[in-house]
Order: structure tokens, then sequence, then C-alpha cells
């Protein structure tokens, strides 16, 4: 049973001009997904698209009607696109329907079937698979996502430096679709080199960067300016939401945090520290920094206070003075002024 297709290897016979006659594309990474697909359509002439492309709808339009549509022939052009869209609603009996087209598919036809659910023991997907025309998308992983980011930012005309596509993967996180929207912001506001503090600039005034700010001040136990963020980020965001959301960015620095202590009080350098914990270089040398801030102990009670946060926001009505108690309580007094200054 061959293994399933990397978005690359079809980027790549697309680059050649040339299409399966039927794709079942699944996975989480939609947005990479889509861009595939809108090269898919290129590949239809624009003057002809609007006769030779046709997006269908499972559990909307039926498997025969899609099957005919898939047997017409194109008109003025070499191939017919027929995307199916929501593919998952589609009946197991309706799937079982498309078994015998995909033993002997059009060859001026390219089908395309998108599905947010597989089941790879039903017939339908096990054929798919069976001829190597699945295409499973991922996210990136972290040590990818960097690469990712230099390669898009690249194709998109930015000259941007390894250390601030470091910082861009740091505040958005491994969302293709928020990282690609950053990088076109990035390529409409600067020309040339782009660097940390371009990213930074650019990047200010989204609520991304604000719960990244939020943390990292927490991480230095800079008091004041915790608390202006944690304001600003409440006003900002959906207020029913956004206080379990400080909890769980927090559970997750805090736990970094600790594991950066335990391995920096072993000797450990940033490289290391980098591949312990699978995140950039610029990430790892900045918990390092920050981690010298804090005291085994006072991470460990951290934990503690943030279980405790957690539960009284769920069972309280006024979660605001809960969180500024908790920022509080985790910035403490311990910390060497002068050592936060140069972080």
């Amino acid at each position: 049973m061959p293994d399933d297709r990397s978005p690359e290897d079809v980027l790549k016979t697309l680059q050649k001009g040339r299409l399966e006659p039927v794709y079942l594309f699944y996975g989480p990474g939609e947005f990479r997904m889509e861009k595939i697909l809108d090269q898919i359509k290129s590949l239809v002439p624009e003057g002809t698209r609007q006769l030779n492309l046709e997006i269908l709808y499972g559990g909307e339009t039926e498997p025969e009607k899609i099957l005919e549509h898939a047997r017409t022939l194109p008109f003025l052009a070499e191939r017919r696109l027929i995307i199916v869209r929501r593919t998952e609603a589609v009946s197991a009996d309706g799937l079982t329907r498309f078994l015998p087209y995909l033993e002997n598919p059009s060859p001026s036809t390219c089908l395309v079937f998108v599905t947010s659910r597989t089941d790879f023991n039903k017939p339908f997907f096990k054929t798919l698979r069976s001829h190597g025309w699945a295409v499973k998308f991922e996210e990136p992983k972290n040590q990818q996502v960097v690469p990712w980011i230099m390669k898009t930012a690249t194709e998109m005309g930015i000259k941007l430096s390894p250390q601030a596509a470091a910082y861009l993967h740091d505040i958005v996180g491994t969302k293709t679709r928020e990282l690609y929207g950053e990088l076109e912001k990035l390529s409409l506001s600067f020309d040339g080199d782009v660097g940390i503090e371009q990213v930074k600039e650019s990047v200010k005034h989204s609520r991304i960067y604000t719960v990244f700010e939020l943390t990292n001040q927490i991480s230095i136990r800079n008091r004041g300016a915790s608390m202006l963020v944690l304001n600003r980020f409440l006003e900002e965001e959906d207020k029913r939401d956004a206080p379990l959301r400080v909890i769980g960015m927090l559970n997750r620095q805090i736990r970094l945090l600790w594991r950066t202590k335990l391995l920096a009080e072993k000797g450990t350098d940033p490289k290391d520290v980098m591949q312990k914990l699978g995140i950039n270089y610029y990430g790892a040398d900045q918990l390092l920094k920050q981690a010298r801030l804090w005291k085994v102990r006072e991470l460990e009670r951290a934990f503690d206070l943030l279980y405790e946060a957690d539960g009284r926001i769920k069972s309280a009505s006024r979660p605001k003075p809960i969180l500024e108690n908790l920022v509080l309580a985790l910035c403490g007094d311990s910390y060497k002024q002068e050592v936060r200054s140069k972080q």
C-alpha cells in the first residue's frame, strides 16, 4: 500500500503541468490545502474557467450528479476541474457509488475530494489511497516552522532574517494561515531587509502579540508592565474566553520555564534546550535568560497558583480580579531588577 502523498509532491507535479485524475485532500493544514487548490485552478485557462471549473458539495449534490459532471468533456480546454467539498457529508452508501468511476476515471477531468474526516477502512478511502491519490495536509511541526517562514518570505520578496523568522514563530505559533497573514503585512510595510524590530512593529497591534507580550512580561517578572498588558488583553478579547486563554498560555509558559530552569542547572546551552524542548534557538535563548529570574520552588508554586486561579475563574462571575491577583503573585518581589533590565 503506497504512502499518502505530501503537498510538496503535488506541487512538483503541478509545476510540470501534470494532474492526477483524482485526489483526496485531507488533514488539518487547511491553509496549505487552499493554496494548492488555487494552483490547481490556475491550470484551467481563465477564459474557459467558468465552463470547466465546478465546486460541488457533499450532502447537497448526489454522487450520480457529481459523476455526470466528471464524465463531461471539457469545453475548449484540455481538462475539467471538479472540486467536491465536504466529502465527509456524503453517506457511506453514497461513497460506494463513486467506486466504479475511481477504477476508470476520465483522463480529461481532475476530480478533487476535500474532506475533514477519513476512514481508510472504508472502500472509498482505501481505493483512493491504493491509487496514490490521497494527499495529507499537516501544519508544520515546531522545527519546520522557521524554515517554512523563511521559504514563504522569500517567495513573497521579503528578506527576513532567521532571528526575525524565529521571533514571528514565537508570537504567532504554527498556524500557517496566521503566519502568512503576518508575512503579507510585512511585505506591504517594509522594503529591504526585515529584522526583529520590523516584525515587532508589524505585529504589535495584533491580539496574538498582546498575549505573547503578557507571558513575556510575567516571565521577566515585570509587575507594572504585566498588569497593563493584562488589562489591555481583557479589554480586546472575548470576555468569556479570554480569562481561561490567559491561564492556558501561562501554564504553557511556566512549564517551559520550569523545564528550562532544570536544564540550565545542568549547564545546558541554548542549542540543547532548543532540541530538548522542540523550540527555535531564539526562544531557547530567551527562556534561559528568563529562567535565571526564577527559583525552582517559585515555578513549582506557580503551578499551584495557576491551578487555584483556574478553579476560581470557572466558579466565579468576576474573573478579572482573580487574574490580577494571579499576575501580582507570579511576578512577586524576589526577582533582581538589574538582571531583568538586561532582557
